[in-house]
């Protein structure tokens, strides 16, 4: 994807202008309602994939409710301890109990972007170790913590790992880099190339790409994973509440159509 100016030189890709987005933020005036910070993101977006004949992203987390969504802890939606809740148009995650948000339809051939900033407070059994969330993509199966499916980690200084989920049956395979990644029991966790996270109180972006078979990894807009799933190319997206206190905004996915 590239963005162009008038003349039809293209100045940068998709990745580089969002990150340029991000560092304009903090001269919008900070009286500027959120509501009005995502729909500029949105209408930023909208005229690069305009401009590429691509499909306008859409918003998966509206700000307001969890339409599209459902919350599994222990059952379907049912969260008495109200770990997932939506406060200033950002869905917060508390940490308290293990589960996860989940997209009710399954996706294929896509863009996820989302950004997230972690809280203060940690819970038991992780209350002495590194905050940690996740998304959890092209999930298949039955609903448990956690699904069997493919993660790009959240986790304070190992953003943008890969982990191989097996849920309640066998784990995911992959390649990474030509080489198959998953097929021996211990092979769980690929540590990314590099690290590019924020410190602690400020937001990051996150990026996720799918094509087919194909999976990248981004953290403010360094590539920092990528391989190919050797057993699936779509399945349902899940945020991960996993002892820590999150949250996340922005979560807006555009469809591949090339």
């Amino acid at each position: 994807m590239r963005f162009l100016d008038f003349s039809g030189q293209i100045l940068m890709n998709q990745m580089n202008f969002c990150v340029i987005f991000q560092q304009l933020v903090p001269y919008v005036h900070v009286g500027m309602k959120d509501s009005l910070r995502s729909l500029l993101l949105i209408c930023c977006l909208s005229f690069v994939q305009i401009v590429n004949g691509d499909e306008a992203p859409t918003l998966l987390f509206d700000g307001k409710t969890f339409q599209g969504w459902y919350l599994f802890i222990q059952e379907k939606d049912k969260d008495p301890a109200k770990v997932f809740t939506i406060e200033d148009r950002c869905l917060h995650i508390s940490g308290e109990k293990f589960g996860y948000l989940s997209t009710e339809k399954e996706y294929t051939n896509y863009e996820l972007r989302l950004s997230y900033n972690w809280g203060d407070k940690k819970w038991p059994p992780r209350e002495q170790v590194v905050r940690d969330s996740g998304i959890i993509y092209h999930a298949q199966g039955e609903d448990t913590v956690w699904c069997n499916g493919l993660e790009l980690q959240i986790q304070e200084g190992d953003t943008g790992d890969l982990w191989l989920i097996p849920g309640k049956q066998e784990k995911p395979t992959v390649t990474l880099k030509g080489v198959p990644f998953g097929e021996k029991k211990e092979e769980r966790r690929a540590v990314k190339w590099s690290t590019h996270e924020k410190p602690h109180g400020e937001w990051n972006e996150v990026l996720l790409v799918v094509k087919g078979k194909h999976f990248e990894h981004w953290v403010n807009g360094v590539k920092v994973m990528e391989g190919e799933s050797m057993d699936r190319e779509k399945g349902k997206i899940q945020l991960q509440s996993e002892g820590a206190e999150v949250w996340y905004r922005d979560i807006s996915l555009v469809n591949i159509t090339e």
